[in-house]
C-alpha cells in the first residue's frame, strides 16, 4: 500500500461516524468493538490500517534486530580481554602495603583511630602505605568504613572525632 493509499483511507476515517467506524474496526480485527468512542475508534483503526500497509510492531522489530545483527558482523570486535583486571564497585579494596601519597588529614603512622558504632568499638590503625584493620591492609578509609558497617561511608566522615582528636595530639607533641 502506498503513502496514498494510507493518507486517503485515514482522510475517510476522519470523516466516518461511530457507528461507520464500529463497521469498519470489525472489517480491520474482524472482531466487536468494545468501545463506542468515535475518538478511540478513530485511532484503534488509523493504527490498524497503517500496521496491516508498514508491518506491525512485531515484523518492525524483527526487521530492527537482523539490521543490528548485520551491523554487528561488520564491527571490529574486541578479541583480547584488558590485561589489568577491573576491580569489583561494591567490595572494599584491599591491598599489600604500597607507597601512597601523605594525606595532611591523617595522623602520623602507627596512631591508632578509635570509633565506636552501634555499641562496638572499633580501631584501626593508620600505616605508612594504608590503614590496618581486623588484621587486614586497607588502602582506604571508606573501605574500613565500608567493611565495619555493610554500607558506603566518607572514611574521614567516619572517623572524624578520632582524627581530630589525633591531630590535636600531634600540634601539642
Amino acid at each position: 500500500m502506498s503513502n496514498n493509499t494510507i493518507k486517503r483511507e485515514l482522510a475517510t476515517l476522519q470523516s466516518m461516524t461511530p457507528k461507520q467506524l464500529r463497521h469498519r474496526y470489525r472489517e480491520l480485527f474482524g472482531d466487536e468493538a468494545r468501545s463506542g468512542n468515535r475518538l478511540w475508534l478513530l485511532r484503534r483503526c488509523a493504527w490498524r490500517v497503517q500496521a496491516l500497509a508498514e508491518g506491525d510492531m512485531m515484523g518492525r522489530a524483527q526487521r530492527v534486530r537482523e539490521r543490528a545483527l548485520a551491523m554487528a558482523n561488520d564491527a571490529d570486535v574486541r578479541v583480547i580481554p584488558p590485561r589489568t583486571p577491573v576491580p569489583e564497585p561494591d567490595k572494599p579494596r584491599r591491598v599489600t602495603p604500597t607507597d601512597l601519597k601523605p594525606d595532611d588529614r591523617l595522623p602520623m603512622a602507627h596512631t591508632v583511630l578509635i570509633r565506636e558504632f552501634k555499641d562496638r568499638r572499633y580501631e584501626v590503625t593508620v600505616l605508612p602505605s594504608g590503614f590496618e584493620y581486623n588484621g587486614e591492609i586497607y588502602q582506604s578509609l571508606s573501605a574500613v568504613a565500608y567493611d565495619i558497617t555493610g554500607s558506603h561511608w566518607n572514611g574521614y566522615h567516619f572517623f572524624k572525632n578520632s582524627l581530630l582528636n589525633a591531630m590535636r595530639l600531634q600540634e601539642v607533641a
